[in-house]
């Protein structure tokens, strides 16, 4: 099989990923939780595994990084720790559902980004959404859609005259760019995409001084007769016994990435994505949906294809060629309708360090022939 649908998650991993899985299963018990070794040994990879996601993120404090199960997880618990019914939040039509859904159900008062017919954010009269009650902007980084960057240091920039929280969504960034955690009060990323980690992992950079409300409360192996929550972090938003196992893979391979060089790593994912929209642009019969000009992009490239239905064309790919794409409307709705493929969808491929220029030739041939 041919893995294109690494915006989901990226497959294969690194085989260290497993190995480290395994071998935390086999010589890790509850992290925080007593003198032994099983528990020290728990610890120290936790730590460690902060101290690493603090480097790729270039964030001062390991100890405000909090793991959590993905950046859906993550997302949920910025907006629903930071966030309430009376306020009014700036968003974006790009957005994936784990940030609207958690909006939508809040309740809060929503204004929207909107985009071109690429899907590029229109930031012009951005002031004209604020309001008095404006309290956050929440915005992905880069859209699992049409692979378009997101023009972060305007919003940043944008928050801090204005006084307002930015929540940043990098599920599709973290680890093929590079991000300075400085540049919003909460980064949210996901572990098994393109830090290739294993699914269930993830977590959230919270600038210092900034008190989340947790998702959720209880045990934090310490201070056991509070009635609440401690205040300090990462033990704020890690109630209960974390995943180290899985964690153990997360580090693993993000010390695969140190290994290659991320830069090498944008470099070679960016090439196959070129290589992809050359071979399939010349074809009257194919509307590829995004800028492709763009700099800092994802290698993400969603396509229609003229009489075929997104779902269609994925399963004739899958079924006659044995190639793995995404179709549908890809958890983005709003995007979607901007874009005019909410009711076709679109079939998306979406590459990774993994992938060979020659699956990538192969892929172009059978878009072609069909």
């Amino acid at each position: 099989m041919i893995y294109f649908d690494n915006s989901a998650t990226s497959f294969p991993k690194p085989p260290q990923v497993a190995e480290a899985v395994s071998n935390a299963i086999n010589t890790m018990g509850a992290p925080n939780r007593g003198a032994y070794s099983l528990s020290i040994s728990a610890s120290k990879l936790m730590f460690l595994a902060r101290e690493e996601v603090a480097k790729i993120f270039n964030a001062e404090n390991p100890l405000q990084i909090a793991f959590s199960s993905g950046a859906t997880e993550s997302l949920n618990t910025a907006i629903n720790g930071l966030l309430t019914t009376d306020d009014h939040v700036i968003t974006t039509v790009t957005e994936h559902n784990s940030v609207l859904r958690p909006l939508y159900r809040i309740g809060c008062e929503l204004s929207f980004i909107n985009c071109d017919d690429k899907g590029v954010l229109i930031f012009d009269d951005m002031k004209k959404l604020l309001k008095s009650n404006t309290k956050a902007v929440v915005a992905n980084h880069v859209s699992n859609v049409t692979g378009n960057a997101t023009d972060i240091r305007f919003l940043s920039k944008f928050c801090a005259d204005n006084g307002l929280y930015l929540i940043l969504d990098c599920a599709q960034s973290a680890g093929r760019s590079k991000i300075d955690a400085s540049i919003a009060d909460i980064i949210c990323f996901t572990g098994h995409k393109s830090l290739f980690g294993p699914q269930g992992t993830g977590g959230l950079i919270v600038k210092e001084g900034l008190l989340i409300n947790p998702l959720k409360v209880g045990g934090a192996g310490h201070h056991s007769s509070d009635k609440e929550h401690p205040e300090t972090m990462p033990d704020r938003l890690e109630a209960g016994i974390q995943n180290c196992h899985s964690i153990a893979g997360l580090l693993a391979g993000i010390n695969f990435i140190n290994q290659i060089g991320i830069e090498k790593i944008i470099a070679k994912e960016l090439s196959l994505a070129a290589r992809f929209i050359d071979g399939v642009s010349s074809s009257k019969n194919i509307k590829l949906c995004g800028d492709f000009s763009q700099k800092g992009r994802g290698p993400v490239v969603s396509l229609l294809l003229d009489g075929y239905g997104s779902s269609e064309l994925t399963e004739i790919l899958a079924n006659e060629w044995g190639i793995a794409t995404r179709p549908g409307k890809h958890c983005a709705p709003l995007l979607h309708k901007a874009l005019k493929t909410d009711k076709t969808g679109l079939t998306r491929f979406s590459f990774s360090w993994f992938n060979t220029f020659e699956e990538i030739d192969f892929a172009i041939e059978a878009l072609h022939k069909i």
